[in-house]
Order: C-alpha cells, then structure tokens, then sequence
C-alpha cells in the first residue's frame, strides 16, 4: 500500500459522532451552498436549515457547494431552532459574547474538543450559526450549551457563514483526527437530555408559572423566560433529571387546581350529634 493511501486511510479515522452544521434563517442559496462544500472538505454532511428565506430546493445552493451533492441532498428543513435541535444533546452557539446571557464561551479549538468528546460518548452535537445581516438572537441562545467565538480581528469581526461553518468544521476534524481527547466527559455521568424533551420542560415550567402569575410585570416575560432557560441549560439535566423536575411541576399543578381555605377558618363538623 502507498504512502499517500496510508494517509488517506487515516484522514477517514475520526472519533465519535460527528455534529449537525445548523444555518438559522440563511438568506441566500450561494451561502448554503458554500456552508456545505466547507462540511464537506472536513468530513460532516449533516445540514440542518431554519426557515431559509428564498425556500428550498436552491440551485444557487446546489452550484456553489461545488459538488458536495452528498450534503445538499441530505439537507433537512425546520420551521423553528428548537425543531431544527430537538434529537441533539449539546448545542454550540456561534456568536459574539453575549452580555445578556452568561453561557461558558469557548474558541473553536476548545468547542472541537467538546464536540469530539460528546460525540466519542455517543452524544449528538450540533454548531447553530446566526442569520447573515445579524446572527442569533437572544432567545436562540439561551437554547445553546455553550458560545463559540472566533478569536477575529475587533475592527473588522464580519465573517461570512461559510468561513465560520470552513473554521468550525475544520478544527473538529483536526481534533477528531487526533490522538488523545483533549477533552473527557466523566465517565460517570449520564448522558445529557436530548433538547427535544428539554424544551418541553422549559415550556411545561414557563406554562406552569404562567398560571400564577409568577412573570410580572408582563413585559419582563421574555428576558426572564431567557434568565430560567439559561439557568437550567448550564445543570446539562439528564433524562431522569428531566421526567423528575416535570414530576415536580405536575404535583405543584396539582396542589394549585385543589380548593385553598381562607386562611384563620377552621373546618367545621356537619355531622349530627348524638343525642
């Protein structure tokens, strides 16, 4: 066997699974079709795309990905991030830091490692990359584990989706092709939920407090609908940690929908005495 086969041989040995490219509301074909052939360079094929605005099937799409066919073809559509998220358990969000939100903040080296180490535990990883004019917003990354921030130059930080997705993409296949894991997951812990039945925590908690009225004032729903969300996501709850708090909530609901007292009135016996 030649050299160069040995190489190509061991350029197709990668650890674990690999993670999901997810393009929230792209608007143009030829950015899609650029976001696949930078998959398809390193290795990952499976693109996930919310909401794209000029529809799919796109030609433009297919053109520019330059023969990465295999990954246009393979291309899922979602109406929404967290239909788009919903079979991954570790969610990286592509963006800037944010103020607002306190997530750990990794580069993309660190966020390979990660992303390497789930996948070698058999957990699904997905990288969500924000829209072109201006990227994710508040909302989509409390649903995120964690940020990934390209280390760019301040005074000219734009970067075009397919070079974010080609620096992403390309620090997970280095990692992947690497020797020692720089990064371990405790072998201990159980995997975390998948995000399908975390969001549905989150709603069956926010719904819940809804009921009594816990988010006042009205307008202050949303950033502390963010705040709950965001402070779940950093405990990464397992399954069993998940169907457990949703227990809990379903009991508290239960004690709420029973008829109060009015607090001081005691009961009274109705029964007749005897004589």
């Amino acid at each position: 066997m030649s050299k160069n086969a040995n190489i190509r041989d061991e350029a197709r040995v990668v650890k674990g699974l690999p993670p999901a490219v997810i393009l929230c509301e792209p608007q143009l074909g030829e950015n899609i079709g650029t976001a696949a052939r930078a998959m398809a360079n390193f290795g990952l094929v499976d693109l996930r795309i919310v909401n794209p605005r000029d529809g799919w099937p796109s030609e433009k799409a297919r053109a520019a990905a330059s023969r990465a066919d295999h990954v246009i073809d393979a291309v899922q559509v979602f109406d929404s991030v967290e239909a788009a998220i919903a079979d991954l358990q570790f969610v990286f969000a592509t963006t800037a830091r944010s103020r607002e939100i306190s997530k750990p903040v990794h580069g993309p080296d660190e966020a390979a490692g990660i992303a390497v180490a789930h996948g070698a535990s058999g957990n699904r990883v997905g990288y969500l990359f924000g829209r072109e004019r201006w990227g994710l917003n508040n909302e989509e990354v409390a649903l995120s584990d964690a940020i990934v921030t390209l280390p760019v130059e301040p005074e000219f930080a734009s970067l075009n989706i397919a070079q974010a997705v080609l620096v992403c993409s390309y620090e997970w296949r280095k990692t992947a092709n690497g020797g020692e894991l720089p990064f371990r997951l405790d072998e201990e812990t159980h995997p975390p939920a998948a995000k399908e039945d975390v969001v549905r925590f989150f709603e069956h908690l926010e719904s819940a407090l809804d009921t009594v009225n816990f988010f006042r004032p009205p307008e202050r729903r949303p950033h502390m609908v963010r705040t709950l969300r965001n402070l779940f996501q950093k405990a990464q709850m397992t399954d069993q940690e998940v169907r457990a708090m949703r227990g809990i909530i379903a009991a508290l609901e239960k004690r709420e929908a029973r008829p109060r007292k009015p607090r001081g009135e005691k009961s009274i016996d109705t029964s007749e005495s005897e004589s």
